[in-house]
């Protein structure tokens, strides 16, 4: 049976990776910056990861949400020390769509409204209404169209505005960092006024953080780099090093009902052993203080090279745009140099998206290669 071809490929097929690299079937190693869309956090095959969940698949890998769990607890436990969001509540699902999926579903119990308000370039899922709310009419589906989402501009107040007074609005859902869509951030009044203007009208802010969350950006959530209070956060890429598991973060103002809510494999046992240990190794390696090291290289010897004009993300979250489409570097970086990079919506932007562990001399590999495929280029075009 052929399967379904859905995704470009490239031509490597890793079997084995450690730390910040992979290898493939010929034994070739690659630096990987990008860590398979931001999901690889502590690094591929962590030993206090690979430990955890070998000592809990022998115990016990799977039972249903009908019983007590308390890795569940634990989890949620070990997530409100290190992200500072006291009084919320966890939901544990599978993946990000699905964190968005309930994120807005809960919003739109709350509120008994149904319209969402989402924004230009922003990504949030492949699901129903998470992809409804998703800037990319290539994936949207017509049963996805009936959902009723307006998109406005980043840093449009005044439509935000407008748009809230009309009182039938369940949620705004945004990144405070854009992933997909380039890295494009809003200005820090506009992200406090959004959430004044929910607040003032009966409409849930929900902080996607699927990418942008557990340190990548600098602190735990990209949010708290403003003065704002999401209702709502949804969580997953980093949170599992690869294991699928997502959540979001309840605000004390929505409250619990039976059957509100639901998942099969959401917080199993094997995805809350996952999910511990990364927290355990970026408390104990103090990776969120890497991310700002490395962030801070990074940026400074990106801002010496002419030919990146611009610098966009914040700690490791990062791109570089150029002034021409960057597919063909992205392949020469992976062919002739064994580096992974990723791409974005905005087709001139490479992406980078490390393992928080990634170290100066990772850094360092990277702009040799990238100095090196520039200089080339302009050669060419000479």
């Amino acid at each position: 049976m052929p399967l379904f071809n859905v995704y470009p490929l490239y031509d490597v097929t890793p079997v084995k990776a450690k730390g910040v690299y992979v290898y493939d079937e010929n034994k070739t190693k690659y630096l990987d910056l990008y860590g398979g869309h931001a999901v690889i956090s502590i690094g591929h095959g962590h030993p206090k990861y690979v430990e955890a969940i070998t000592n809990q698949v022998v115990e016990l890998g799977f039972y249903s949400n009908a019983i007590q769990n308390p890795l569940q607890v634990e989890l949620a436990d070990k997530l409100e020390v290190l992200s500072g969001c006291k009084n919320y509540e966890l939901f544990l699902c599978n993946s990000g769509a699905e964190a968005n999926e309930n994120a807005l579903k809960l919003a739109s119990f709350k509120t008994r409204k149904s319209r969402i308000i989402a924004f230009k370039n922003g990504f949030h899922g492949r699901t129903s209404a998470a992809v409804a709310a998703t800037d990319n009419k290539n994936i949207i589906a017509p049963i996805n169209a009936q959902q009723k989402v307006t998109t406005l501009d980043l840093n449009d107040i005044e439509n935000v505005k407008t748009e809230l007074e009309k009182g039938d609005v369940c949620a705004v859902i945004l990144e405070f960092i854009q992933g997909v869509g380039g890295l494009d951030q809003a200005t820090s009044d506009f992200f406090e006024q959004v959430d004044l203007l929910c607040k003032q009208n009966n409409t849930l802010l929900i902080a996607d953080e699927v990418q942008s969350g557990y340190g990548r950006s600098g602190k735990f959530f990209a949010f708290q780099h403003y003065n704002v209070t999401p209702d709502i956060i949804s969580i997953a890429k980093g949170m599992g090093n690869g294991f699928p598991i997502g959540g979001i973060l309840i605000h004390p103002n929505i409250k619990a009902k039976f059957g509100m809510l639901g998942t099969t494999f959401g917080g199993n046992h094997l995805a809350c052993a996952a999910g511990l240990s990364v927290l355990n190794v970026i408390e104990e390696q103090r990776l969120m203080e890497n991310v700002k090291e490395i962030s801070s290289y990074f940026i400074k010897i990106a801002k010496t090279i002419p030919m990146i004009k611009n610098i966009k993300g914040k700690g490791l979250m990062l791109g570089l745009e150029f002034d021409f489409e960057v597919g063909d570097l992205r392949k020469q970086l992976i062919y002739d140099y064994q580096i992974f990079t990723g791409g974005a919506m905005n087709k001139n932007l490479l992406r980078i998206l490390p393992p928080l562990t990634v170290k100066k001399d990772h850094i360092n590999q990277f702009f040799d290669a990238l100095i090196d495929l520039l200089d080339k280029k302009q050669e060419h075009n000479k």
